[in-house]
């Protein structure tokens, strides 16, 4: 007999299917927010049915987490990773959070709102917080090794470029454009005086960057 023609599905190894789970909730989470992630949402995305994402995440809340933690640490890589000198990195990363990181802000915004009531969530957003202090405090002490950052407490520098990057973000909402030059360049006008480095010097560089 001639066995039919008609093609099959491939099954995906369950590590396969997870990630590709996480990826789409995590293409949700930054686009839509994480209100935005329900089984029906990604089971569209992936042209699946709604029972396989249940079968991987039984708690729409692990998904949610799972979505978080797999945006942030992506945004993460692309917003502190690369090569070259700390000046040279601080220039990308401060260039990414004033110009091209509006929907990681959202993001965290919308956690953050979102841990008063999901004591789990909560948890993982303390942990990413850690994290993002652990590189960004490596990078800061690269820089006060090479002489570019003038920098006594590398912890308290760090600190207080996060608290700018997360009052940046909190105009990531608005409809309207807000744009005064006080604001766009806030975070690298943060960063000069927390590292000791040249007023202007920075801002010059993310702008030109």
């Amino acid at each position: 007999m001639v066995s039919s023609g008609g093609s099959s599905r491939v099954r995906k190894q369950p590590e396969e299917r997870r990630a590709e789970i996480i990826a789409e909730a995590a293409r949700i989470a930054l686009g839509d927010g994480l209100e935005r992630i329900t089984l029906r949402a990604v089971a569209d995305g992936l042209g699946v049915r709604p029972g396989l994402i249940s079968h991987y995440f039984p708690a729409a809340e692990d998904l949610v987490i799972a979505a978080f933690l797999a945006a942030v640490t992506g945004e993460r890589e692309r917003l502190q990773a690369g090569e070259g000198s700390a000046l040279d990195r601080l220039t990308a990363f401060v260039r990414r959070v004033e110009f091209e990181s509006v929907d990681l802000s959202r993001l965290w915004l919308n956690a953050r709102h979102l841990a008063r009531f999901t004591p789990a969530l909560a948890e993982a957003i303390e942990e990413q917080e850690a994290l993002d202090r652990e590189r960004l405090v490596a990078l800061i002490e690269q820089g006060r090794s090479e002489g570019a950052f003038q920098v006594a407490d590398p912890l308290a520098a760090c600190v207080r470029i996060f608290m700018a990057v997360d009052g940046f973000g909190a105009y990531a909402n608005n409809i309207g454009d807000f744009e005064p030059e006080a604001y766009v360049h806030f975070v690298a006008d943060v960063c000069e005086w927390a590292l000791g480095i040249e007023p202007g010097r920075l801002r010059e560089r993310v702008v030109r960057a």
